[in-house]
């Protein structure tokens, strides 16, 4: 069974800002002592980080959910609530992070150590040293710490590869990879044997220089409608900046070798077209069989036919017997050595990063209907916020709330729609009477 794992939808939550205190000092000699209530911690962030160790999306297969501690609540003798600790949660390089509910791209994965604030804790609420004033030296009034952001998440891994190996099955694409580089990828004379991309470590002859080469999973015809196990895999392609498609030249399955090459560049194609701005290197594999030669002859009247002078470049290999390796990843280094990282399709379409607000957008910070049962209920990402953050075991602190509410304008708002003197009032779980 494959352990890799290159999908995961979990939920994140933030921690709870911790409650601000209503206390007061009681010395004996200490008159007049006045309001000591201490503010809560800060709520823990819930963190991303690169892990260079993790290869698979697998440590999400059964843990799809991931909280922040809560802050510590404030203390009398104005004592301040300890901070919650930052929740960090590991991934592998080349994780794309989106919002599930709006496909929004939160964050790209792919530098060593990486982090990236997913869901930012709720700060500390206030004590009621914090609302003292000259008209009100003793107030009691607290707040309730902050919720910590909640949302869902889907992560998507797309390998980190210079180099893709792209091809039919059984071209030989997981044998080049175990001739030049240390990697062990299953080999048999079976289609799809390569059900999960393999990466490579390849060092390049006669240089220091090094590269990462992926054996993608076969594509067949139609891999980008779904058939095969192309659809899963394709995008692994997408970070690659070199294409090396490999053909096997000796034709062992009776297929046509370019329209092989046809066929998979119609997938890259389909799938997204900026594939095929990458630079590519036709891979003649298989080149000590019979009728290579002749197969390879026709497929340069073909490809010179059909591309002119834009025709890839061929490079004639023998991944079994190891000939023609060394002209291979010399020219794949150079090739490395001119061109640029192509950005992702989630960069090119990422949503802006601005918006512009409206005076319309503004004023709706809470809407209002009506229950069969002929309450008003109230609803609002400020006002619920507003009312999570209210200490309602102090009358101050409900007075506080009213204030809150009218200033926002939900009074003359339930008066327009018709709410009348006594009418019952929902926000949430707490009810209460309209008061005209």
């Amino acid at each position: 069974m494959s352990m890799f794992l290159d999908y995961a939808k979990v939920s994140v939550k933030a921690g709870k800002g911790g409650d601000g205190m209503v206390a007061f000092r009681r010395e004996k000699y200490v008159p007049d002592g006045g309001p000591a209530g201490g503010d809560g911690g800060q709520g823990g962030s819930v963190i991303f980080k690169v892990d260079e160790g993790l290869r698979t999306l697998m440590d999400f297969k059964y843990n799809r959910l991931f909280k922040g501690k809560n802050g510590e609540n404030g203390m009398s003798k104005s004592m301040f609530g300890r901070g919650a600790k930052d929740t960090y949660v590991s991934v592998p390089a080349g994780t794309i992070v989106r919002n599930a509910q709006t496909n929004e791209l939160i964050a790209d994965m792919t530098q060593k150590d990486q982090e990236v604030v997913i869901a930012r804790g709720g700060r500390g609420g206030r004590g009621n040293k914090r609302f003292a004033t000259h008209k009100n030296p003793a107030p009691e009034i607290a707040e309730n710490g902050e919720p910590g952001e909640e949302l869902d998440v889907i992560l998507e891994l797309k390998v980190l590869a210079d180099v893709g190996l792209v091809g039919f099955p059984s071209v030989g694409k997981s044998t080049l990879l175990s001739v030049v580089s240390s990697a062990k990828p299953k080999i048999a004379e079976y289609h799809f044997t390569t059900i999960v991309p393999n990466l490579g470590m390849v060092n390049v002859p006669h240089s220091s220089e090094q590269f990462v080469m992926a054996d993608l999973p076969g594509l067949i015809e139609g891999a980008s409608q779904g058939v095969g196990l192309g659809i899963q895999f394709l995008k692994h392609i997408e970070r690659t900046r070199i294409i090396l498609h490999v053909v096997d030249m000796a034709a062992i399955e009776g297929r046509n070798p370019y329209e092989d090459f046809k066929k998979i560049n119609y997938e890259l194609e389909s799938y997204q077209l900026r594939l095929l701005e990458r630079p590519m290197i036709i891979v003649a594999n298989k080149m000590d069989m019979p009728k290579s030669s002749e197969n390879l002859v026709e497929f340069k009247r073909c490809l010179a036919k059909d591309y002119g002078e834009h025709a890839p470049e061929i490079i004639e290999i023998s991944a079994w017997q190891s000939k023609g390796l060394e002209q291979l990843l010399v020219r794949t280094a150079q090739l490395l050595e001119q061109t640029d990282t192509f950005a992702l399709f989630e960069e090119e379409h990422a949503p802006e990063t601005t918006k512009l607000y409206t005076l319309e957008e503004e004023s709706m910070e809470f809407t209002i209907s009506r229950d069969a049962d002929t309450t008003w209920v109230l609803r609002g990402e400020k006002l619920e916020k507003l009312f999570n953050m209210t200490n309602f075991a102090h009358d101050e602190s409900i007075m506080r709330f009213a204030r809150q509410l009218r200033s926002m304008g939900v009074d003359n708002a339930l008066r327009e729609k018709g709410a009348k003197h006594g009418d019952l009032v929902r926000i949430k779980e707490f009810e209460f009477e309209f008061v005209d």
